[in-house]
């Protein structure tokens, strides 16, 4: 039991005798400190007496030496001996046993929230089933071609859903439906239909002259009516336009010109009043069309020309499509429990829902998103539609701010059976009625733009809770931002209205969805040239970055040569790596914020270039592992945004989707044989001194290759950098480096004309004699000695400040001449 050669056995007993318990283990834990109690320490009979005294080890964490000195003595000896029982040492034979071990602390992960607008703050995101997310998004009401407003919900969303699918990992199911049964649609495929007949039928000058009358003088009365700026100003400019038009048509027809020039003037006019007629044979003959299916036609038309506009923005088809349409059965049964339950009433054929009967209810409300707004009757009447907000529709409700669930048709509207006679549906019924069919008495997600907030959510809400008789339906309530224009809001007034195709032709998507990577979604987006442009120098940096990376990847190591020494600067990029890694995570968990993600993204890359500038300068070769990690990271989160398409291993793709691995795998072995061709052709001629070698050299660089979409980057004692851009992007960088050069040169020519003046200046005032040089300047001096001034102009002598001044000058010209005379042409100019 004796301790090993030269260890003193310890001694416990001034430390046992120390009465107080917790004074006594601290004690012991300061002197255990000091001595090594494991590995090779030989127990003795003074540690078992203590260890006697100790039924259990201390549970304070800071009596760490104590813990293990009594865990190490009970693996030898087993529990400790109750007293007055003898403990004998067991021979230990050298065994040993693995000390206690802790988990570390950690830290609390980060919980994604959500700006939830039915309570208008940040909430911790929690589906209602695991991971499964229930998610409904109002779609468009499809009767015209969609604008960037609709791009600025769709493309919000987008990113939205593919962060929660893709980053988060939640199992998403998103349901999107389809406005194809409204009011704005039901007027603009009748005025369509009547247009189109009424063209038909050829009318004659004099005819259409009568009938543009006839539709401005409602028109007229309508603009007077309007108080709404923006309407009022299009009404204006429509008015304007058609005097216009008419004016040369009305002088032909007086003036009895030719058939073809009346005719070109009634095409003129057929196209500017278009608007203008369409609105008047409505008004007139409206309630003569009854085929339902002239209802259809046109949101068919325009609901293909929107899928199109989200496949080309890269926007995710939703899971399931509802047409309210296909759904009315479904909600003839929704509106009917609705009444039911007590919350609906039935009045001329049309049904209603009773706000105040719902309002008054214990377990309802009201109003959730925007109670500020009820009662709003603007709002609400432009929720009824255009052709619902009649005198006699009004008084069918027994309050102002009742809806209409179910619509009794007119004459010249589209209708279906049901219970109440032939109608159609109300707007806000339809999204409760095809999500509850889909999803259930509450689904986790509702989305739509900020507009819809009320009458349209709000009334969603009320009907599906009174339908459901719960007060959940919606969990989370998204809302995106508004988008303007330069500032403004887009109007068709302001002839600012921007449709997708119009925008998809300057920039393309990727562009488009960087732009609203760049900004909130929930906050207003202003579409200008300034937005694009950083959108664009975005997309440029990151690709330069992504170019760079795949050109290291190129250069041939052998399969050990991947993995290299780590240096200082690899592990402080590597630390940077992962900080930004973690900003980002935050960032997204922060109700999507996917603004301050991209300039974490910028930061990360920029560090990236200074750490592979550092490596050029000194002519090494970065560490391409730690590159490539970072480079298929971005890649990563960017295919997550839906900013580059799938296919894509690295970086933005090259030639389009669906043929940028072919095509990059395919050709760059070529383009690298012949960037080497070319660097040791450019060798040789620089040791040979032949510069049209070089000429040509520069030609294939910089005229031949980016027509086809290929940068060869030439850097002084470095490998040609050889990167595959799109073309369109190198010849627009092609032209403005010919412009910089065109300035340059420029300048260069200005400064040396201004030089030669300069010089032909002073030559020509060199060549004066300087008893000349006052002679002419009689409106100064009269009288001269031997040239120098004596007397100004009115004959008086000058003064002696005066007289000194021009003897000064006098002498500098006698030196300017006398270097005149010295040059070698002097003579030639006298």
């Amino acid at each position: 039991m004796a301790g090993s050669s030269g260890q003193q056995a310890p001694d416990y007993r001034s430390i046992l005798s120390i009465s107080d318990e917790a004074a006594r283990a601290q004690a012991l834990n300061e002197h255990l400190s000091t001595r090594s109690y494991v590995q090779g320490y030989s127990l003795s009979q003074a540690d078992v007496d203590a260890f006697r005294q100790l039924s259990t080890p201390p549970a304070d964490p800071q009596l760490f030496h104590v813990a293990r000195w009594f865990r190490h003595i009970e693996a030898l000896l087993g529990s400790p001996c109750g007293k007055g029982q003898p403990c004998r040492l067991q021979a230990s034979k050298g065994r040993r046993v693995q000390p206690q071990w802790s988990p570390p602390a950690g830290t609390q992960p980060c919980r994604l929230h959500l700006y939830n607008s039915l309570t208008r703050n940040k909430e911790v995101f929690i589906p209602q089933d695991g991971k499964k997310v229930t998610w409904y998004c109002c779609g468009p009401t499809v009767y015209d071609a969609s604008h960037m407003g609709h791009a600025r919900s769709y493309i919000s969303f987008d990113i939205l859903r593919r962060v929660l699918k893709d980053y988060f990992k939640f199992d998403v199911f998103y349901c999107m439906n389809i406005t194809d049964i409204d009011d704005k649609i039901i007027k603009r495929a009748r005025q369509n239909h009547l247009f189109e007949q009424y063209l038909e039928k050829r009318p004659e000058a004099a005819q259409l002259l009568e009938d543009v009358q006839a539709a401005l003088k409602p028109f007229s009365v309508k603009l007077n009516e309007t108080t709404d700026p923006d309407k009022k100003q299009m009404l204006e400019r429509i008015q304007h336009e058609v005097q216009l038009a008419t004016e040369p048509l009305e002088k032909a027809v007086q003036s009895r010109l030719t058939g073809e020039e009346v005719n070109s003037c009634v095409e003129v006019l057929l196209e500017e009043a278009k608007d203008l007629l369409s609105d008047w044979l409505d008004s007139t003959l409206g309630s003569d069309v009854t085929d339902n299916s002239i209802f259809s036609k046109l949101p068919k038309f325009w609901e293909g020309e929107f899928h199109r506009d989200m496949e080309a923005l890269n926007v995710l088809p939703p899971d399931v499509l509802t047409r309210v349409s296909e759904y009315v059965p479904e909600i003839v049964n929704f509106v009917q429990k609705i009444v039911d339950n007590g919350y609906g009433y039935v009045s001329n054929g049309s049904v209603y829902f009773d706000t105040a009967k719902f309002a008054s209810s214990e377990k309802h409300s009201y109003g959730k998103l925007v109670p500020e707004a009820v009662g709003d009757q603007k709002a609400l009447q432009e929720g009824e539609g255009d052709l619902s907000i009649s005198a006699d529709r009004l008084s069918e409700k027994r309050s102002p701010s009742d809806f209409a669930l179910w619509k009794a048709s007119k004459p010249g509207e589209p209708s279906w059976p049901c219970p109440w006679g032939k109608g159609r549906p109300g707007w806000h019924i339809e999204c409760s009625a095809m999500a509850g069919t889909l999803l259930g008495a509450s689904m986790d997600i509702h989305g739509g733009g900020f507009d819809l907030r009320f009458p349209h959510h709000d009334n969603e809400l009320a009907q599906s809770e009174a339908y459901f008789e719960n007060d959940c339906w919606v969990r989370y309530f998204l809302h995106t931002g508004h988008l303007t224009i330069a500032g403004c809001k887009m109007s068709k007034s302001l002839k600012n209205f921007i449709t997708i195709k119009d925008a998809l032709k300057k920039h393309s998507a990727r562009q488009l969805r960087l732009a609203f990577l760049m900004h909130s979604w929930k906050d207003t987006l202003d579409y200008s040239s300034n937005t694009m442009e950083s959108a664009l120098q975005y997309e440029k940096f990151l690709n330069e970055f992504f170019l760079n990376v795949k050109d290291i990847l190129r250069a041939p190591v052998d399969i050990t040569g991947q993995f290299e020494k780590w240096g200082e600067e690899e592990a402080e990029l590597n630390k940077n790596f992962y900080d930004k890694k973690t900003a980002i995570h935050e960032a997204l968990c922060d109700n999507v914020d996917t603004r301050t993600v991209m300039e974490e993204m910028r930061a990360l890359v920029s560090q990236c270039n200074l750490y592979m500038a550092a490596r050029k300068a000194v002519r090494k070769r970065p560490n391409r592992a730690l590159l490539e990690n970072i480079a298929l990271y971005l890649t990563h989160m960017l295919k997550i945004f839906g900013a580059i398409e799938e296919e894509s291993s690295l970086g933005f793709p090259v030639g389009g989707s669906g043929t940028s691995l072919n095509l990059e795998s395919t050709v760059m072995p070529y383009l690298q044989v012949l960037s080497e061709f070319r660097e040791g052709v450019r060798k040789i001629a620089r040791e040979q001194k032949v510069p049209e070698v070089l000429q040509l050299s520069d030609a294939l660089r910089d005229d031949i290759l980016p027509e086809l979409g290929v940068r060869f980057e030439d850097h002084e004692g470095l490998p040609t950098v050889v990167k595959l851009v799109d073309r369109n992007t190198l010849l627009k960088e092609r032209e403005e480096k010919r412009q910089v050069e065109e300035e340059k040169r420029k300048k260069k020519e200005e400064a040396a004309r201004r030089k030669q003046e300069q010089e032909a200046a002073k030559l020509a005032k060199m060549k004066i004699p300087p008893s000349e040089m006052f002679l002419s300047e009689t409106d100064k001096y009269s009288k001269f000695d031997e040239g120098l001034p004596t007397h100004d102009a009115e004959g008086k002598e000058l003064s002696k400040g005066q007289a000194k001044k021009v003897k000064k000058l006098f002498e500098a010209q006698e030196k300017l001449y006398k270097e005149y005379l010295q040059m070698p042409q002097n003579g030639s100019f006298q």
